[in-house]
């Protein structure tokens, strides 16, 4: 074998390894990003949207809301902000389908805050910061499991603690979520949105 052979087979391994060792971490980070979970200390707690079909929140959507809403009743002074636009395929936006479906489940309007203009995490945070009183620095984040991680990264970005609700995933989706958040992620590391 060449020396050039050898050094091309040396650079495809460690390649490799280079790509699985960030495969696996970047896995341990989408689990860390799930702690803490949430105990009711924070005041208000912030859903993140997802794809809403016409007027009717995604199953995406829906396990965040299902998760709001039991953690709604376990802890009735915590408000909540309602964080999503409304894309060129929605009739209404995020926001507004969730607050729909929060109020047909019981949760007083008085509880929660909408944000309807954001088209990203990054503006769904940057947004609904700014709907919090000026002395809250400390939200809880509702969203799928796999996006927490990305999701705190950017609250930390913008001077926001977070403790953690995670939603499961449908498993419809499952692996193109965990795959497409992986990529994310280094776009966030990289450039912080």
């Amino acid at each position: 074998m060449t020396k050039t052979k050898k050094l091309g087979m040396t650079i495809g391994i460690a390649a490799v390894l280079l790509c699985f060792g960030t495969w696996l971490l970047l896995g341990k980070w989408m689990a860390d990003g799930q702690k803490p979970v949430a105990d009711g200390s924070n005041e208000y707690a912030l859903i993140l949207g997802a794809k809403v079909n016409g007027e009717t929140p995604s199953l995406t959507l829906r396990y965040r809301l299902e998760k709001a809403l039991s953690y709604a009743e376990t802890y009735p002074d915590v408000n909540f902000i309602l964080s999503g636009g409304q894309g060129p395929d929605e009739d209404i936006a995020e926001g507004e389908a969730m607050r729909r479906y929060l109020t047909e489940n019981g949760v007083k309007e008085e509880r929660l805050l909408l944000e309807t203009e954001s088209t990203s995490t990054y503006e769904n945070l940057l947004y609904s910061k700014k709907l919090l009183p000026e002395d809250v620095n400390a939200v809880t984040i509702i969203t799928s499991d796999f996006h927490l991680a990305r999701a705190r990264m950017i609250a930390d970005s913008l001077d926001l603690e977070t403790d953690a609700l995670p939603a499961k995933t449908p498993k419809s989706v499952e692996a193109k979520y965990h795959i497409r958040e992986r990529l994310a992620l280094i776009k966030t590391v990289i450039v912080g949105k």
